[in-house]
């Protein structure tokens, strides 16, 4: 029974941290335009967004893989 409050305490804490920071956690990726683009989703304490970026396999021109985090929304603090 503590294992599963622990569980929920943990999982209602990271996603306050998401919801206040406005940042998203990878949930996936796949290659499109014929392996030129890099479609990221992530998933936010409100949605899921999807990125496009330039893909290249070296990173030389654009990203050779999605980052794990990335700041998704604007967060205004009145």
């Amino acid at each position: 029974m503590r294992l599963i409050i622990r569980l929920i305490a943990v999982v209602a804490v990271l996603w306050l941290a998401l919801l206040f920071s406005g940042y998203g956690i990878l949930i996936g990726s796949h290659h499109n335009v014929a392996g030129l683009g890099l479609q990221c989703k992530y998933m936010t304490a409100r949605q899921i967004v999807t990125t496009q970026f330039i893909h290249s396999e070296s990173g030389i021109v654009g990203i050779s893989q999605c980052p794990l985090l990335r700041k998704s929304e604007t967060v205004i603090d009145n």
